[in-house]
């Protein structure tokens, strides 16, 4: 080989090493800027569940101070008062009503006094919804003897129903409020759903284990003076699409079934025993089948998993292994707080790992349109049906 064509042949290696040289710091750049771009995702979501955290901080604290939350004494002179009250018709009926402070009223006494006895005068119609946290249809199925005396539901609670234990609606779980406000409902003697309209409506507790206060009004906004959060769902909010808890989805659920009552209270009633799941993050059917004996009790498993299983770091489907989660977040995990719920809320960005072999930044990486929905990666996966 000449020298002329030697050194052409230099000349061209080394431009083929420049070249490699540039391709190979050009990936590296890339692969920066990627790692870049993924961490800045990864702030932004962390961001905005700080910023969605305070903003149910914010709400809960406006429902809290839009009144000031009072109760009444309903010893036994009181109940007295209210057996004879009823036996008066309708006027007496409404007195019961007015007594207990349940009813969402106008700030007109005379109005609604005159509804509150028009509604005691329809008796046990399940059509007819009172202007109080009570579902008249769901109180009228679950409860055949009402339905045959012909009492109006409201009045029945208030005067027996609520002292029987009975519940209010599906949504409203009077053994779990009852241990959870034990001295203060044993100091009153008020029904569970009074305690709640007066005092624990006013955020200091949730209805049921599946209804969260704060979650739902930062979907809702501010509610007007005399509203509460369980009857603005049951009236309004689920026909908006809002959800009372984080580990429920409506638009995932209706994705299985189509109903014309708040998709919570189809899933407590109904949808759960027919394997229905309320989260992308949640399986049904896996739960009961991983503890038979939640299965062979017979109780709900979204509410068993809240409870108690979350805590003892039962998973609540293949896609998340709450005890590894638990073990994870070590001290950042506040005390009672279910471990899928915190990750959902914002614990998904502070650890690397959600399932072991799973890693946050490498899928953030893949998925970064995660960002503009704020949904959390796992729960994206679950989404795709992964295995």
């Amino acid at each position: 080989m000449t020298a002329p064509v030697l050194d052409k042949v230099r000349a061209l290696a080394a431009q083929v090493g420049g070249l490699k040289a540039l391709a190979h710091e050009a990936q590296v750049r890339e692969a920066l800027t990627r790692t870049e771009l993924t961490l800045a995702l990864h702030e932004s979501l962390a961001a905005r569940a700080g910023l969605l955290a305070t903003l149910r901080e914010q709400a809960l604290a406006a429902y809290r101070a839009r009144r000031p939350s009072t109760s009444r004494r309903s010893g036994r002179p009181a109940q007295m008062l209210d057996r004879l009250l009823i036996r008066l018709g309708s006027l007496g009926q409404a007195c019961v009503i007015a007594r207990s402070g349940v009813w969402r009223g106008t700030g007109r006494p005379l109005h609604d006094f005159r509804h509150m006895a028009a509604y005691a005068r329809r008796g046990a119609n399940p059509a007819v919804a009172p202007l109080a946290p009570l579902d008249q249809a769901w109180y009228v199925a679950a409860n055949p003897d009402v339905a045959a005396r012909g009492t109006a539901p409201l009045v029945h609670y208030l005067v027996a129903g609520g002292r029987e234990g009975r519940a209010s609606s599906g949504l409203f779980d009077p053994a779990w409020y009852a241990r959870e406000h034990a001295a203060e409902l044993a100091a009153t003697s008020v029904t569970p759903l009074e305690h709640f309209v007066r005092t624990g409506a006013g955020g200091q507790g949730g209805p049921h284990p599946l209804f969260d206060v704060a979650h739902y009004l930062a979907q809702s906004g501010p509610l007007a003076a005399d509203d509460d959060a369980l009857s603005h769902y049951l009236r309004e909010g689920w026909t908006r699409g809002f959800t009372p808890h984080p580990l429920f989805d409506p638009a995932w659920y209706r994705r299985q079934v189509q109903t014309t009552e708040p998709p919570l209270s189809h899933y407590l009633t109904t949808g759960w025993r027919e394997g229905l799941s309320p989260h992308p993050l949640f399986d049904v059917r896996w739960y009961l089948e991983q503890n038979p004996e939640v299965a062979a009790a017979g109780v709900e498993p979204l509410t068993h998993f809240m409870v108690e299983g979350g805590p003892r770091g039962l998973s609540p489907g293949p896609w998340f292994d709450a005890a590894h989660y638990i073990a994870t977040r070590g001290d950042a995990l506040a005390p009672g707080v279910n471990p899928l719920v915190d990750y959902l809320q914002g614990g998904a960005w502070a650890i690397a790992e959600a399932r072991p072999g799973f890693p946050t930044a490498a899928y953030l990486a893949k998925q970064p349109d995660l960002a503009r929905d704020g949904v959390t990666p796992l729960e994206h996966w679950a989404r795709q049906g992964a295995p």
